[in-house]
């Protein structure tokens, strides 16, 4: 049995692969060699009607673009989430019953484990500068949950990055490091792309900076599985894991698309990969940047593919349009009037080929806009003024936490509820929401209570920012975990 799997090739050194369907052919091929020979022993054929001449190309030379653009094109290193481990793992010359062994239990993530039971998880993967003063875009999945993400230069600089957002759905993330004068790339349009003309992508596959590979678009407006808002850009450029986030250039040294997804069985390269429309990349940019989230326009609607069969079926006149499958009872399609059974041939401005076009159309409008939508029922054309609503908001968006003492503590706290302090049995404190960096090193968890910072109590989430901002290179936080209080040694950043 085949196993057809996506692969994002992002991190690659410890996290899993995320796998869909898919399968590659490989039989079916003909040598030159065997089909000049062919060739020769067939008889001469019939000359064909004058056909223009196709402009012959050599191979494409990158060099110049490589030269260029490389510097701006970064390697991101980050480290993930800890992990939870047995109770006894990293300290088993302690009985249970002994005094401290509750200690260790609860704040044991800052001694070493086992390889088994490690606290710390990394991975890598590319991204590029696209402003001057540190704007950096990678994939989501490479930054994705990280306590800490570093990036490199090829002049060697490294700088901690700042992660202002991402966006699950196209998987895009926006980062910044705090640096000026940067080299930065040029972007393009990728509706100007052509199927068959060369790309380039620079990125760091496991781990080796800044690599060229090329090839060319081999189609565009791809759709895949659970992905159904991003056109992709397919290629058959060398993209492995730690190319994720990495810019895929044309011929001209434009960027049209971040290397996001591999189609694979086996985890590498195999000739099929997916690139997001730097239109699309730069649209999540801005409202991440603008808006610390992403709006979608929502029509309402399921669509399926219009087949040759269902084109007969419905007095199409040719097999093209997205067949609407179901209407969401109150969206907006039903407010304007579409039924199952209509075919979409037009949405606003965009004739709508394939079913596939449709949601990136729907995705891109804004909510609140009123949009001409042509459809084909019962053989007849009609056109409905839909006022699109707004696709739900499930998180997919997510920036950086308010209330996290950034940088050198790296906790996300909240102050204590009333009822959360007669619980705990305190008169004040900080909850702990998140944890990175230097609090995650030292064992903080989520859900504990920080009483006291270099023993100043602290009540509000600015008295902590602004205790930090004046601490040392180490501080001491009064942390109460459950019913107990201790005393936790932090080396700040």
């Amino acid at each position: 049995m085949s196993i057809r799997r996506f692969t994002r090739g992002a991190i690659a050194a410890s996290v899993a692969a995320v796998f869909a369907g898919g399968y590659y052919l490989a039989a079916g091929g003909i040598s030159h060699a065997h089909a000049a020979g062919l060739t020769a022993s067939t008889p001469a054929a019939a000359p064909a009607a004058a056909q223009p001449p196709v402009a012959a190309i050599g191979v494409a030379d990158f060099s110049g673009i490589v030269e260029r653009y490389g510097p701006a094109v970064v390697n991101i290193t980050v480290t993930g989430k800890a992990q939870p481990a047995e109770e006894s793992e990293g300290m088993p010359e302690l009985d249970p019953n002994d005094p401290f062994f509750e200690f260790f239990r609860r704040f044991g993530p800052q001694f070493p484990r086992v390889p088994q039971g490690s606290q710390i998880l990394r991975g890598l993967g590319s991204g590029f500068i696209v402003d001057s003063d540190g704007t950096i875009l990678t994939n989501a999945h490479v930054v994705d949950n990280a306590q800490e993400v570093n990036v490199k230069l090829t002049d060697g600089r490294e700088f901690k990055a700042r992660v202002l957002g991402v966006d699950h759905r196209s998987d895009v993330a926006v980062i910044r490091i705090s640096a000026r004068n940067l080299p930065t790339v040029r972007l393009g349009d990728p509706a100007a792309a052509r199927v068959g003309e060369p790309v380039l992508a620079i990125g760091s596959p496991y781990g080796f900076q800044n690599t060229a590979t090329a090839g060319i678009i081999s189609a565009k407006s791809r759709t895949l599985s659970g992905d159904s808002y991003v056109p992709f850009i397919q290629t058959d450029v060398a993209v492995n894991p730690g190319n994720s986030g990495g810019p895929l250039f044309n011929s001209h040294g434009e960027v049209i698309g971040i290397n996001s997804q591999i189609y694979s069985r086996t985890g590498g390269y195999q000739g099929l990969s997916f690139a997001i429309p730097i239109t699309v990349a730069t649209r999540i940019e801005g409202d991440l940047i603008a808006h610390g989230k992403v709006t979608r326009g929502r029509l309402g609607v399921a669509v399926q593919e219009v087949t040759q069969g269902l084109a007969e079926s419905f007095a199409l006149p040719k097999a093209e349009g997205a067949l609407v499958a179901s209407v969401d009872k109150g969206g907006p399609a039903d407010r304007a009037g579409l039924q199952p059974g209509d075919v979409i041939v037009r949405f606003g401005d965009h004739a709508i080929a394939h079913s596939s076009e449709l949601p990136a159309d729907v995705a891109d409008a804004k909510p609140g806009a009123s949009v001409k939508v042509d459809v084909i029922r019962k053989g007849g054309s009609r056109t409905f003024s839909v006022t699109l609503g707004e696709m739900e908001d499930t998180g997919v968006a997510q920036t950086e936490r308010p209330g996290a003492a950034q940088g050198r503590l790296g906790l996300a706290v909240r102050p204590l509820r009333p009822e959360e302090k007669r619980e705990a049995g305190v008169p004040a404190g900080l909850v702990v929401e998140n944890v990175a960096g230097a609090a995650a090193r030292a064992g903080i968890q989520p859900g504990d209570v920080i009483l006291q910072f270099n023993g100043t109590p602290v009540t509000t989430v600015e008295e902590l920012r602004t205790l930090v901002s004046k601490a040392g290179k180490n501080a001491a936080l009064l942390v109460q975990r459950e019913n107990s209080k201790i005393f936790v040694p932090v080396e700040l950043g």
